[in-house]
Parts: C-alpha cells; structure tokens; sequence
C-alpha cells in the first residue's frame, strides 16, 4: 500500500463515522417524529424502547451508509486540499 493511500485512509476514518453517527441520529429522530403518536399511546419501558431505536438504527444504516460516504470524502479531501 502507498504511502498516499494511507495518508488518505488514516484521514477519512475519522470524519466517517463521525458523520455516520450524525446521519442515523438525524434519521432516527426523522423515524421518532412520524411515530411518535404510536409510542406515546403505548406504555414502554426503557428497555424496549431502547431496544425499538436499536433496531431502527439498523434499518437505516443502508440509507446512511452512502450520504455518510459522500460527506466524509468531501471532508477528507477538503482537509488534505487545505493542509497540503
């Protein structure tokens, strides 16, 4: 492996779960806002609720996956842009 190609993996590992973690939160709270009225009716303990965001996180990771791609390439190569 490159020189090049492990500066340039060492840098976007960082910014990518980063914005991972940002984007299934964002559409976790999107998920949260349209089922909101099922939640409340209903009487969950913490667990099972915990539980519930679980397995929503796991339903969108393959929609978070490529926007969290696109925005930590476009970090990582801003970065390098920048500082070298």
């Amino acid at each position: 492996m490159k020189k090049i190609d492990k500066l340039i993996l060492g840098s976007f590992w960082g910014p990518f779960f980063l914005t991972l973690g940002v984007v299934i939160f964002i559409f976790l709270m999107r998920l949260l806002m349209f089922y909101i009225d099922d939640f409340v009716s209903k009487d969950l303990d913490l667990a099972t609720f915990g539980r519930l965001l679980f397995y929503f996180a796991l339903l969108t990771i393959p929609t978070a996956l490529p926007l969290a791609v696109l925005l930590s390439s476009l970090m990582t190569f801003g970065n390098l842009g920048e500082f070298f």
